[in-house]
């Protein structure tokens, strides 16, 4: 599994098909502004040159205070 935050205003660049999220079921940071999503395999051309993340990765990011994901653990 591959993770990657995506800034809100980037919303539309989404290809739902291509990533193992809906639309409708995002994981947020506290602030609202952005989300992240996750895929297997190649990485999807929509999100080349988006910072990409294993699962320690992620884990490690979001539980990092100073990032604003503390409230949204997994």
């Amino acid at each position: 599994m591959i993770y990657t935050i995506v800034n809100i205003a980037n919303i539309d660049i989404i290809d739902f098909s291509q990533v193992l999220e809906s639309k409708d079921h995002l994981r947020y940071n506290l602030d609202g502004n952005e989300f992240i999503v996750k895929f297997e395999g190649e990485t999807p051309s929509f999100l080349d040159g988006y910072t990409l993340y294993n699962k320690n990765e992620i884990k490690a990011f979001i539980n990092d205070p100073a990032n604003g994901w503390t409230d949204v653990l997994f």
